[in-house]
């Protein structure tokens, strides 16, 4: 299925490089959206509805989890994506499957579970979202995984060492060879960063842990906090909170729209290829709304991220991963019957690697309340 009016340097489906495993066409649907509609159906993703993005799932029903977030990224990547008139559905799934490979408790839960797997090979989310598209889901007949395309396996893996890339084939060429991706890639990699910072400011207030007045240290905030004050004198401190971050939304979609847009029109890429080897992003805000946007990044590190009461639930979440980890190493009989099955299979691999991966892919793949539940089965069990 052709899709119409795409620029030259889109990724058309028609002209995709392929899955790794031969499908037949769809009639109503292209490959993107094809892509789109296997991610949205798979397991891993309806487990983001219960995967923390700052907040422990049972911290309340108001925070952004993984699931909202991949969302919420996915709105301003279609929204950029129509405006520099490149492919909409392709930018939707790879912002919709760019956390698949997320552990349990956000990015504690990774640090974890990559501190267990020092010796075989680490953990990395990117990584695991690929593993989880190419292997892990089990869906189809006919081959592992999801069987998506090489531009939306292009855009999950966002970040990648030379030796892991060396391991992905094709996949890996770019991070070998200092290469971008599509477009569509690079969008939804801004995308995720635009919502994060914004969406983290409103989970932030919300629970406390931040301050309206303390934010206007921040000039990208203060900017806007000044307009919709100025306009309106007596709104609540919800509505205000919302109207700032709509606001501060608009302006970085707007700034990185009309900021790549003139990027483009100076590389001029012909095709997907050109902008793969031209050797820098084409998505980019900018200088002025980069050096505000890093700013407020940098704050939410120190003021969030840092602060005592999500330390202290991250440290928590850092003790159940590993104690899950050691647990399920130690007693075999712990795991799913399916794993033992697994594990029984790879018949002593050497220095344990793909035993240790099993339980990996098993941990990863909890959500939060799950592997609170787990951890607290096995402890009142022993």
């Amino acid at each position: 299925m052709v899709v119409n009016n795409l620029a030259a340097y889109a990724a058309h489906p028609e002209k995709s490089k392929g899955r790794i495993h031969k499908n037949d066409e769809d009639s109503y649907r292209n490959q993107y959206q094809r892509d789109r509609d296997r991610i949205i159906h798979s397991s891993a993703f309806r487990r983001l509805e219960y995967k923390t993005q700052v907040f422990v799932n049972h911290e309340g029903d108001m925070f952004r989890t993984r699931l909202t977030h991949s969302i919420e990224v996915s709105q301003i990547g279609r929204t950029i994506a129509r405006a520099l008139n490149v492919n909409e559905d392709l930018t939707e799934a790879i912002c919709l499957a760019h956390d698949l490979g997320h552990t349990p408790f956000g990015h504690a839960g990774q640090d974890a579970l990559n501190a267990c797997m020092k010796e075989f090979g680490g953990f990395e989310h990117n990584l695991q979202s690929i593993r989880i598209v190419d292997l892990l889901e089990q869906r189809y007949a006919s081959f592992p995984g999801l069987n998506l395309t090489f531009e939306t396996r292009e855009g999950i893996i966002k970040h990648c060492s030379k030796n892991n890339a060396s391991n992905l084939g094709e996949l890996g060429e770019r991070f070998i060879n200092g290469e971008k991706p599509g477009i569509e890639a690079q969008i939804a990699n801004i995308a995720d960063e635009i919502a994060y910072n914004n969406h983290d400011i409103d989970d932030g207030l919300r629970a406390g842990l931040l301050d309206i007045e303390a934010l206007r240290n921040c000039n990208l905030f203060n900017i806007y906090y000044e307009k919709v004050k100025t306009k309106w004198s007596n709104l609540t401190d919800d509505r205000l909170r919302h109207e700032i971050i709509r606001k501060m939304i608009n302006c970085v979609v707007s700034d990185l729209i009309k900021n790549s847009e003139e990027t483009i029109n100076l590389i001029k890429p012909a095709n997907i290829e050109q902008v793969r080897k031209c050797g820098k992003s084409l998505i980019i805000m900018s200088d002025s709304i980069i050096i505000m946007h890093k700013a407020l990044k940098k704050y939410l590190r120190l003021n969030l991220y840092q602060h005592e009461r999500v330390m202290s639930m991250s440290n928590k979440a850092k003790e159940i991963v590993r104690f899950l980890f050691n647990a399920y190493l130690e007693d075999k009989n712990l795991l799913t019957k399916e794993l033992q099955f697994a594990i029984s299979e790879t018949k002593g691999a050497k220095n344990g690697n793909e035993v240790t991966r099993i339980v990996a892919d098993y941990i990863a793949g909890m959500t939060d309340r799950f592997a609170f539940s787990e951890a607290e089965r096995i402890k009142n069990n022993s």
